[in-house]
């Protein structure tokens, strides 16, 4: 019998991968911890009360990331608690199967490393459809923290670094869950491209804006507010993921300037610091 605790971040979006296969994310400090306990027995038991964590998806990390003879003799008990809104843009789902993996691996694979375990979490998302490209890029950021600029297609980390301690993202969180056709950003793949180049040449908040712009005119979100962000001091300003949550990355003494531009709108506001710390797992 054991049990195990891991936790990590959440993360927003630099530039979104679905049109390319390329993508970059910033790690942001809302937590995720998951525990997982081990039993004699079988079966896989999802003790939440917030049932609007995936739990197929759940059961697909678990069935992924522990060998199939442990799953015929190990009753696996799982309990998730999450401060990251889901549905909207901000990671969540790659958070989930990255912690349930980091902590399956602690107890059945202690000598996997850091990229297996995220991969058996990008292989559950895609089978969960909880995602299209599997987001490697928002499953390391979740992992590692800070700036990641990654190779989805090939879940390859082309670049990481860390991101300035005195930066903070703010998120708008709008009360109509509304989202465009993901499949048009497609259109865009050239932009995407780009907004890639500029990541990869460490020029984030050019590549989040030219990010911003494109995937709001796609998914209808309203580009103005974008340009707002940026007059009142946001470094860098975009739809995060598919939306609808829209992230602005500030130094921390422009954080009210921002907020006043998202008071306008209708809808609630998170604000969390820059994350750089790497994911964390131990026997309790």
């Amino acid at each position: 019998m054991s049990k195990v605790k891991a936790s990590m971040h959440g993360a927003v979006s630099i530039v979104n991968a679905i049109a390319t296969g390329k993508g970059a994310t910033l790690g942001i400090s809302l937590g995720i911890e998951a525990i997982v306990e081990t039993q004699p027995g079988k079966g896989i038991i999802f003790e939440n009360k917030e049932s609007n964590l995936s739990s197929r998806l759940i059961r697909n990390v678990v069935e992924t990331s522990v060998p199939k003879a442990e799953l015929e003799k190990n009753k696996i008990t799982i309990f998730v608690k999450s401060e990251i809104p889901s549905g909207y843009g901000l990671k969540s789902s790659s958070a989930i199967s990255s912690v349930i993996s980091l902590a399956c691996a602690k107890i059945f694979r202690p000598k996997a490393g850091d990229l297996d375990i995220l991969r058996d979490g990008v292989h559950a998302s895609i089978k969960s459809k909880v995602s299209i490209t599997g987001a490697f890029d928002d499953a390391c950021a979740c992992y590692f923290g800070g700036f990641m600029v990654t190779d989805n297609s090939n879940m390859k980390i082309i670049k990481s670094e860390k991101a300035p301690e005195d930066l903070t993202a703010i998120i708008f969180i709008p009360k109509s869950r509304r989202r465009g056709n993901v499949k048009k950003l497609n259109i865009l793949s050239g932009v995407f491209s780009q907004a890639w180049d500029l990541a990869n040449k460490s020029d984030y908040w050019n590549a989040m804006i030219l990010n911003g712009l494109a995937t709001s005119a796609i998914l209808g979100s309203e580009p103005n507010i974008l340009t707002d962000l940026l007059d009142s001091g946001a470094l860098g300003a975009s739809v995060s993921g598919n939306g609808p949550s829209i992230a602005a990355v500030v130094k921390n003494d422009k954080v009210q300037s921002i907020k006043r531009v998202f008071s306008s709108q209708e809808g609630s506001i998170i604000v969390s610091q820059v994350n750089n710390k790497k994911a964390e797992v131990y026997e309790m």
